[in-house]
């Protein structure tokens, strides 16, 4: 009985940790630091040339306004260069990106499908300027992103700068509420990451690392945003983020819609997790192993594999404490418990009928991401996922 209320705790402690207790140490830590140090001064001067890259795959209904997006951020436009790579498309998207070459739009196509790692590793010879700026084909950058981004590379130290995804929803979308709610929380995270020492990882969507410290990432790669910019942090620079850089796109259609973007996430983060193995070696890494094992690797390993487990040990504890002895705080806990995956179905329920009630998509989202990872998990061992990335719809 002893030892399995010191599992219990055990796996409870490392589930809260994971997604609110590290948000809380991060909050103290954070504070700590201003104490003692001051905010790193950035050069607003600072206006090197840099290239926007995307590596589209059958984005034709995208074209237009990312490109024309390009032409109007507030940055000088002699110096901001367009760099498509459209490996695989057979939808028309080159062609009508090459409508755009007088411009200074360049396109780079082959009939083959590599992914999209396949074309940013193609793509990369093309790219002259000292900054290199990713996002996808579907997203609009906000005005001040590319400079804001810039900004940040004032600094030396700073290798690679990640911007914020944002959800532009419409009432109906289902997914929209948590989705966004998910992000903000994530959003919030990032920038004490990045206070504290280095965010963990960059969004696709859009991040940005200084050109000659790029390097070939295997065909293979899953989470290509995610092992580029640790690898770029691994070399010594630092990730930060700036949430007034950002992409919006639009949330997914539902949950289910979600379900299958989590799954692949969760499949390439073990994967990750297994390349980038020598960052799980604090004293060799320090602060940045600290916060990639605390933000991501248990959120892809540890956590969601105790949620189970946390369950069953819960249930034999009230059993035998007795499930009516509703004094005992193991019994309140498995109905507390009890009452977080009912609500959770509840979500799952009245989601596929069309009804929206935000707070149960809470939990009902939190059970979908956790199932997601183990899900993935199994995906990856199995080596089932594509490399080729499958869009989820969107709202």
């Amino acid at each position: 009985m002893i030892t399995l209320k010191v599992i219990f705790w055990i796996l409870l402690f490392l589930v809260f940790y994971t997604y609110l207790g590290y948000g809380l140490l991060l909050f103290f830590m954070v504070r700590l630091k201003r104490i003692f140090k001051d905010k790193t001064v950035i050069n607003k001067d600072y206006e090197p040339e840099v290239t926007l890259f995307v590596a589209a795959y059958n984005e034709k209904d995208y074209v237009e306004a990312k490109v024309n997006n390009g032409f109007e951020l507030d940055y000088p436009p002699e110096k901001i260069k367009q760099v498509w790579v459209t490996d695989g498309s057979d939808d028309g998207t080159p062609d009508l990106l090459k409508k755009y070459a007088e411009h200074g739009v360049e396109v780079y196509h082959e009939n083959a499908r590599g992914g999209k790692i396949g074309a940013m590793n193609r793509g990369m010879q093309f790219v002259k300027s000292p900054i290199v700026i990713f996002s996808d084909g579907n997203t609009i950058l906000g005005k001040e992103s590319v400079r804001r981004i810039v900004n940040l590379f004032s600094n030396p130290k700073v290798g690679c700068v990640s911007g914020e995804k944002r959800i532009f929803s419409k009432e109906k979308d289902t997914a929209a509420g948590t989705e966004g709610i998910y992000w903000k929380y994530e959003s919030t995270l990032k920038k004490w990451d990045a206070e504290l020492y280095s965010v963990v990882g960059a969004a696709g969507e859009l991040f940005a690392i200084r050109t000659d410290l790029f390097q070939e990432v295997e065909k293979d790669t899953i989470l290509d945003d995610f092992i580029i910019s640790l690898r770029v942090a691994m070399k010594g620079y630092t990730i930060q983020y700036d949430p007034e850089a950002y992409a919006i796109e639009t949330a997914s259609a539902n949950v289910k819609e979600e379900l299958k973007r989590k799954i692949r996430i969760a499949a390439g983060g073990i994967q990750s997790i297994v390349r980038l193995s020598p960052l799980l070696n604090i004293f060799k890494y320090g602060m940045l192993s600290f916060q990639y094992i605390s933000h991501r690797v248990l959120r892809w390993t540890i956590a969601p594999l105790s949620l189970p487990f946390i369950l069953i040990i819960n249930a034999i504890i009230a059993f035998l404490e007795g499930f009516n002895n509703f004094s005992n705080a193991y019994v309140l806990l498995f109905y507390a418990q009890l009452l977080f995956y009912i609500l959770a179905m509840a979500g799952w329920y009245l989601e596929n009928k069309a009804i929206k009630i935000k707070a149960l998509f809470v939990p009902y989202y939190f059970f979908i991401m956790n199932y997601a990872v183990l899900l993935g998990m199994k995906r990856y061992f199995k080596g089932s996922q594509s490399v080729n990335w499958e869009r989820a719809k969107r709202g």
